[in-house]
């Protein structure tokens, strides 16, 4: 909730789930810029949103991964593998990932 009031505080629409069957039906049904994805959540998980997003062939949304249980220095690699732009570690500074978001504004 408090990610979601930030990107809604900087003058972005932003719509929360809490899972990943309602996140990719969100991703089909709106328009979407792009898309920040805790990687554990409930089925399907965000590795799983991710390549499912660009097995339909789309570059866009854009996809921003989150994670505080996958802190390896090896986790963004197979983030970009699956086919996130970018990983951000929790907590994630607010900064970093609302310069993220505008970036796909551009």
């Amino acid at each position: 909730m408090t990610l979601l009031a930030l990107v809604r505080d900087h003058g972005h629409e932003a719509e929360g789930v809490d899972n990943g069957r309602d996140a990719l039906d969100s991703i089909d049904r709106l328009d979407t810029d792009v898309v920040v994805s805790d990687i554990v959540m409930r089925v399907p998980n965000g590795w799983d949103i991710a390549r499912a997003v660009r097995m339909r062939g789309r570059e866009r949304p854009l996809l921003i991964a989150i994670s505080g249980k996958y802190t390896n220095s090896s986790d963004p690699m197979f983030a970009q593998m699956v086919g996130f732009d970018f990983f951000l570690p929790k907590p994630c500074e607010p900064r970093a990932l609302m310069a993220l978001i505008e970036q796909a504004r551009c």
